[in-house]
C-alpha cells in the first residue's frame, strides 16, 4: 500500500515520527514535504497529498498541520477524498470502520508523538466494515457528483 504524507512546518516533527510508524507497518511512504522548519502554507502540502490520493497515485494519505483543521478543509475539497481529523483513538478507528476515510489528519500542536503513533497504527490497520456504511458512502459520492455538475464556471461578477 502506498501512503502519501505531508505536513506544514507545525507538523514537521510529528510527520517524521509518523513516517517511521507507517514504514514499520510495511507500507511504502511518499513524502510530499515540507522538510524544513521555516513557515510554509499548509494548503500547498494538503493539495499534493490529496491530489495523489484522489487520482489513485497513493492508496491513502496522512496530513499534519498545527491543529489539523486547515489540512482537513483542503483535503475534503478533492473528489473521492474522505479526510478525517482524528486526535484520539476512537475517531481513528471509526473513521475507517464506518467512513472508509482515506486521509488521516492530525494536529501536530494538539497531540503528542506517542498518541499520534497509536492513532496512525489504529487507522492504518482498521478495515472498512462495509454493509450499511457502503450505502452511506454511495450517497456521499452522489452528493459529490451533483456538486461537481452544478459548480459554476468562470468567475462571478462582484
Amino acid at each position: 500500500m502506498r501512503i502519501a504524507i505531508g505536513s506544514d512546518h507545525a507538523g514537521l516533527d510529528l510527520k517524521i515520527e509518523v513516517i517511521s510508524v507507517v514504514k514499520a507497518l510495511g507500507y511504502e511512504v511518499h513524502d510530499h514535504g515540507t522538510n524544513a522548519a521555516q513557515s510554509v502554507d499548509y494548503p500547498d502540502f494538503g493539495e499534493k497529498v490529496s491530489d495523489a490520493v484522489s487520482k489513485g497515485d497513493a492508496d491513502r494519505g496522512i496530513l499534519i498541520c498545527g491543529t489539523g483543521i486547515g489540512m482537513s478543509i483542503v483535503a475534503n475539497k478533492f473528489s473521492n477524498i474522505r479526510a478525517a481529523l482524528c486526535n484520539e483513538l476512537f475517531s481513528a478507528k471509526m473513521s475507517r470502520l464506518h467512513n472508509d476515510a482515506n486521509i488521516l489528519v492530525l494536529g501536530g500542536r494538539i497531540i503528542g508523538k506517542d498518541l499520534a503513533k497509536e492513532i496512525v497504527q489504529t487507522w492504518m490497520t482498521t478495515p472498512f466494515e462495509g454493509g450499511r456504511h457502503s450505502n452511506r458512502l454511495e450517497k456521499i459520492r452522489l452528493i459529490e457528483g451533483r456538486m461537481i455538475a452544478n459548480a459554476p464556471t468562470g468567475r462571478r461578477k462582484p
